[in-house]
């Protein structure tokens, strides 16, 4: 059997993290990578200690669930926690970034996003990235690596 690719992996990792989402709207996984090295993982979910989507439903506000952090945010934040430089990093991500999350994978010196879905992406965080130098990549599951990540 052959080995799957670097991004392969990485994404599957994503997919694998999205597993532990407590959002009932939208599973959602985040690897943060650096030198092929996995340095943060992040899923959506509610602040640490607080309750679930799952239990109590979502709170929604203008159509957002403001009771979520993104899985891109708890990586990012999870990264600064434990003092890991995000500087020239890289992200892979189940879905394409909402506009603050691409925000804060500008600020925090990503340079390159790899994400698996499209899902509602905004023209202005695509002109962010652009802006920034920030790379935005689709990339796709195979069929053997999408055996290994359950339904």
């Amino acid at each position: 059997m052959e080995r799957i690719s670097w991004h392969q992996y990485f994404m599957a990792q994503s997919h694998l993290l999205a597993l532990r989402s407590t959002c009932e709207r939208l599973m959602v996984g985040a690897t943060i990578v650096r030198d092929k090295r996995i340095i943060a993982g992040g899923y959506n979910g509610s602040v640490s200690g607080s309750v679930h989507c799952i239990d109590e439903g979502c709170y929604v506000i203008d159509g957002h669930c403001v009771r979520t952090i993104h899985a891109e945010m708890n990586a990012i934040l999870q990264c600064a926690k434990f003092g890991a430089s995000t500087e020239d990093a890289e992200i892979y991500v189940t879905h394409f970034p909402c506009l603050n999350c691409c925000k804060a994978i500008i600020q925090s010196g990503i340079k390159t996003v790899y994400y698996a879905a499209d899902y509602k992406n905004h023209p202005y965080a695509v002109e962010l990235f652009q802006e920034a130098g920030v790379h935005a990549e689709k990339v796709e599951l195979d069929q053997t690596t999408i055996h290994l990540i359950p339904n």
